[in-house]
Order: C-alpha cells, then structure tokens, then sequence
C-alpha cells in the first residue's frame, strides 16, 4: 500500500473533534498518520508517570476509519519537568551562552540524564505500542539539529579523541599542534571550538564537527535499540532535512534506519521568492535517497504557507500536488503532509495545514483529496520503483565542515557550487544519483566531485578506478587539498586526484565576487565558446592532459582554466575555477554528449522530466513547473496513470501540471 498522509496533532484539540478529522482524512484518502512526536508532556505529565489513555483513544477513533500510525518518541521537545530535573542540560552555544526554556531541541545530545528520560519514555511508549494493529512504525525524535560547547560536550569530546588516535603524540602529530606552540600533554586540555577561543585549529574544528555528528547518531541508536528489541514487527525512520542541512553526517545517521524521511518545505515565511525553486527541491529528494540508496518517505510535505513569526507563500492551486509527484518521481514511497489543521497557539501558529484554524474544508483539503484519489489507483506501481540513474555527484560532509571552518574564500559556499553543477544536469533531465564518498561508483558513467577538500587515500583510489575502467569524472578547483586531519597535503594540488586530472596546479589566486574573468572554451568536437570563472583561480600545469580553456585575462592569461586528460579506460576533467553558471553549462552539456546520455523527452523550459523503473516497466514523470499551459511532444503512446487515458504525440499540460506516463508494451 503507497502510504498517503498528515502529520496530525489530536493533543491540540477538543476530543469531539477527532471523529470528524478521521472522517475528513478518510475521505480524502490518508491511510496513515504520524502522532506524539512533540506530546511527551501527555504522555508523561510528571516522572515515571505515563498516560497513553488520550493517545489509545485518538488511535482508536483513526484505526476505525482504516488509518493506520506512527508514533513519533518526543524527545525533540521536553516538558519543564524534565529540564528542571537537568539544568546543565541545556545546550551552550558557540558562544559560550547556556540556552533557556521556551523553544525546541534545547538539550545537550550527551547529557546522561537526559538521555536516560529520553529512553526511559521511548521505552514506556514501546511497550505499550508493540502490538497494537494500528501502528506500524516510528519516528525517531525530531529534525536533529544542533552543536553544543558544555562542559559534558568537552568531556565526551577528549574521550572521543582518544578513541580515535589512542595517544596525544599521534593527536598532536595529525592536527599540526606545534603551531603557536599548541602541543597538548593531557586530554583534559583539548577545548571545544567556542568563538572565545578565536579561530581554532582546522584538525580541531573538523574533528569536533565529526564528534558531535556521531552524537547525534550515538543518540538516536538508543532509541532504536529499544525499539528493535521491543516492537520488533514495526519500521523506524527519522525525518531528516535534505540537502540543506550541513550538522549532521547523514550517511551515519541513515545507517540503523530502515528507510529514511525528510521534511519538504518548497516555500516557507523566512525565505520569501515568487516561484518554488524545482532544481533546489529536486536535490532534496536525490540526496535523501542517496543516504541509504533507496525510496524515502516525505515525513513533512508543506501544504500551506510555512511561517513562525512571519508567513510565507501559499501554494499555488496545483503546487501540492506538483510537489507530491515530484518527489515521488525522485523517490519516495510515501508522501505525509504537515500538518492537518493549523495551530490556533504556540509558535507555529503560522504555518499552515491542510485546514486553516477554523478547520473547515477548503481548497487545499480539495486538492489532497484529487491526490488521494489519484493514489489510490495508482499508487501500488510507484511504490517500491527504482531510480536507475547512470550520472552520480559525491557528497561530502567532511568537506562541508572543513568550509564551514575555512570558506577559503569570502564568497564560497560549497553547497552553491554543488547546486550549481546539479543544475546543470537537472535542467537537462539527467537523472542524478547523490552519493556518499564511500559508494560503489561501478554503476555510473559520469562522476561529478565538487570541492572535495578533503580526500582520504582509499576515496582517491575509488575515483582513479572509475576513471580508469572508463568513466568520466569532472573535478572542480579545491578538490584534494587536505588530509582526513585537515592538514594541507605535501604534493601539488589537485593532491591524490593529479594524476588522475594529468594536471599540476602551479599557483592560485583570489578575486572579489563581483569580478568575472573570461575563459575561451575549446572543448573536443565542439567549436570556441565563451564563459566566465569566479571567486578562485587555479593556474594549471598540464602534465598528462590537454587545456581545454584558457584564461583571458589577469597575469594568468593563457594559462590552462580547464583541462581534460585520458586516464587509463576513461577520461577526467579538471575545472580549477568556481565558475558561472555558463561553465558549468558548457561542461556538463559536453561531458553528456561525449558519453552519449540524453533525457527521456524533449522537454520544454520549466518541464522536469523523470524515470523510475518497476522491473522491465518504465514510469515517465512529467513535471510542469511553469505558471502556464506547455505542450510536451512524445515520440510513443503511453497510458497515463493519474488520468487512466491513453496519450499520443502531444502532453497538454496546465500551469503545475503532472503527468505519470506507462508505456503498456
């Protein structure tokens, strides 16, 4: 069964009321509803008392329309009883200020204490819930999210130092501590990275980045211990944010999970912009189902206008829906709405449901149903469908947190230049998988490595494979700078990748964001174009390779921009600028017609197109994110599933249009 559904707050409402929002949801065609994962106050309201009685009987009011649940364990918002049991507990920000009651996620991850209450109700909730026909799995708090500097923070930290290199001497030897004469003698004296202390070592900095990662994951493998031990029948996820959030190593925090989630706001009140940006929402959904290479759930899909204090876009008639398919077509075997009603008090009390406050049907509640419906019929030949793609871009955490202490440059952001390089595929339709450093990249014919700063030995070894048993690899300027400890390497850059690139980098220069510095492009079978590089610039050496762009300007003019080098079977390409998006472009466009890869459908502007794959069956997901009626032209008949109608030649699409196409042959 597709799992189609809200996230639903009974806690929040008069239980009279119940009946008539499972009846709503019903007929809308939810089958399923995440519960609990703020209401540890009611299922807890003092220690060691637990009260299920009000969540048994919203359960049973949901299970009687068929809805089926899953509990959320409410550790991303404690009661005050719980916090005033732990003051230490909460979390010290970076600079150096201990938090106070009166939001979310205020705790320290490696408080004992308040682990030990965190798992003493998942526990509660675990034994009460293990064999009730309603649920069928958990989410695994809340959207974990942030650093903390305590004391208890520092403490872990030096043990989990010392797990990692065993002795100060090889500690010292590895983060370079003869620098200003930092060589430490006793674990006690490691710091944590507060802004007090000024800018910190980079092996520092990197390490505690990776150390409070695992803690986040250390933390929520508690709470699934518990839960396999107990309730052994049901699925545990957690929701996590996609692309966007740098916190957390989410290959780590995928691991124990059976399948991931995420949390999909195309438009929220803090991030105000005409239209829903596709390409960013796309890579969402492709990096959440690269953290464990395979479907996902959508846990939060915006239904209405997201806003704190301020309120943001409603979506659009049409948008809803849009966003449903489209990650469906990315991947997800599931699509959960935030939220069903919208809050009459608290913080959220401006970001929208399903229903508004007064909780009467309306436009939205209108297009879930058509959703609903439409799922219903077609859902069973989505689920458990595969994005088979052949183009990959590496991920890398380590290389985030390594910017994230040395942007290198003022104006750089490692997730912009990613983006920028994942735009280009996606405005092509090339299907895109977003790998960890660690994958299997044997499946793939184009491999793409943004920045990747830090490059251990056995990831260099996993790319000079690929390339030589005849991939194409682009690397970008920044690629093999540093060491795991983030210390510079002792060899010509591009490091580990050069000779892989054929190309040595002589020197490099800054310029400001607002300069551009032009390129003349001379790329194999096509004629001279034009671009523009930006913010870095690598001055190339070629060893084994051919320039294949130039400088035009500066004291570097005519010296190599760009280079591509015969690599055993197969071919690399190096970019040593951070280009516009016109480099970008040209590359990647040549890079697919030299491996001969195309998108499924001629598509017009402002049309995603995408494939997932049942068996030897195809889906073709047409996406029309234009305010405007397109036309798209087929080369088959094919059967549409979400309208039941067999279609030729020509897709009329409306403004947000969808199509899911089946060629029945």
């Amino acid at each position: 069964m597709f799992r189609f559904g809200v996230d639903y707050y009974p806690e929040h409402w008069p239980e009279e009321r119940w009946p008539e929002d499972a009846r709503l949801m019903s007929e809308a065609g939810i089958n399923v509803v995440r519960l609990a994962e703020f209401a540890w106050s009611f299922l807890e309201p003092q220690p060691g008392r637990f009260d299920f009685d009000w969540l048994d009987r919203a359960i049973t009011v949901l299970h009687k329309q068929g809805i089926q649940v899953i509990l959320g364990t409410p550790t991303a918002s404690a009661p005050p009883w719980v916090m005033g049991m732990f003051p230490d507990s909460y979390k010290v920000n970076e600079h150096g200020h201990r938090l106070t009651y009166g939001n979310r996620c205020e705790f320290c991850p490696t408080h004992a204490g308040y682990r030990e209450r965190g798992r003493m109700v998942t526990r509660a909730m675990a034994d009460h819930y293990a064999d009730h026909p309603a649920v069928i799995g958990w989410q695994i708090d809340n959207e974990l999210n942030g650093r903390c500097y305590c004391p208890t923070c520092q403490t872990s930290f030096q043990n989990w130092l010392r797990g990692r290199y065993n002795t100060l001497d090889k500690l010292n030897a590895a983060w370079g501590t003869a620098f200003w004469s930092h060589v430490y003698t006793e674990w006690s004296q490691v710091p944590v990275p507060v802004q007090t202390g000024g800018v910190p070592n980079p092996g520092l900095d990197l390490d505690f980045r990776r150390f409070m990662s695992d803690t986040f994951a250390c933390f929520q493998q508690e709470q699934v211990d518990l839960l396999r031990q107990i309730c052994r029948k049901h699925f545990i996820t957690h929701n996590f944010m996609g692309f966007g959030f740098d916190q957390i190593n989410y290959y780590d925090l995928a691991k124990p999970l059976d399948f991931v989630s995420w949390d999909n706001y195309p438009r929220t009140g803090w991030h105000l912009a005409k239209e829903a940006d596709p390409t960013y929402l796309a890579l969402g959904h492709d990096a959440t189902r690269g953290f464990k290479g395979k479907p996902f759930w959508v846990m939060e899909e915006q239904s209405g206008s997201g806003g704190w204090q301020t309120v943001g876009m409603t979506p659009r008639p049409g948008e809803m829906r849009l966003w449903t398919y489209q990650a469906i077509a990315h991947g997800a075997d599931a699509i959960v709405y935030f939220r069903w009603r919208t809050a009459r008090f608290g913080t959220e009390q401006y970001w929208h449901g399903v229903l508004y406050h007064h909780g009467q049907p309306g436009r939205r509640y209108d297009e879930l149903k058509t959703i609903g419906s439409e799922l219903k019929r077609a859902g069973e030949q989505f689920l458990g469908s595969e994005n088979r793609n052949q183009v990959a871009m590496i991920l890398s955490y380590d290389a985030r947190w390594a910017f994230q202490g040395q942007a290198n440059h003022a104006d750089f952001s490692y997730s912009a230049l990613f983006r920028s390089y994942y735009k280009a595929l996606h405005a092509r339709n090339i299907g895109i998988d977003v790998v960890s450093p660690d994958a299997d990249l044997s499946r793939y014919r184009l491999v793409l490595v943004p920045a990747l700063y830090i490059l251990p030995e056995e990831v260099a070894d996993r790319l000079r494979s690929f390339v030589q048993n005849g991939g194409l690899l682009i690397a970008t300027a920044r690629s093999g700078v540093k060491d795991e400890a983030n210390a510079v390497v002792n060899r010509y850059l591009p490091g580990l990748l050069a000779d892989v690139c054929g190309v040595e980098v002589d020197e490099y220069d800054v310029q400001p964001a607002e300069e551009t510095i032009p390129l003349e492009l001379s790329l194999p079978g096509r004629e001279a174009q034009s671009a523009g590089a930006r913010l870095w610039f690598d001055v190339l050496r070629t060893t084994t390779s051919q320039p294949i762009g130039i400088y035009q300007a500066e004291y570097f003019s005519g010296r190599p921009a760009v280079t591509l080098n015969q690599f055993g079977e197969g071919k690399a390409v190096y970019v040593g600028t951070l280009g516009d998006d016109a480099l970008h472009d040209t590359v990647v466009d040549w890079a697919l017609q030299s491996i001969d890869l195309h998108a499924p459908v001629n598509a017009p502007s402002g049309v995603e197109v995408a494939e997932r794959w049942q068996g030897d069956q195809r889906l073709l997901f047409l996406l029309n994110h234009n305010n405007e009626t397109v036309e798209v032209p087929l080369t088959q008949s094919y059967m549409d599933l979400l309208s039941g109608t067999g279609v030729d030649e020509t897709v009329k699409m409306p403004p947000y249009g969808v199509s899911v196409l089946h060629n029945e042959e």
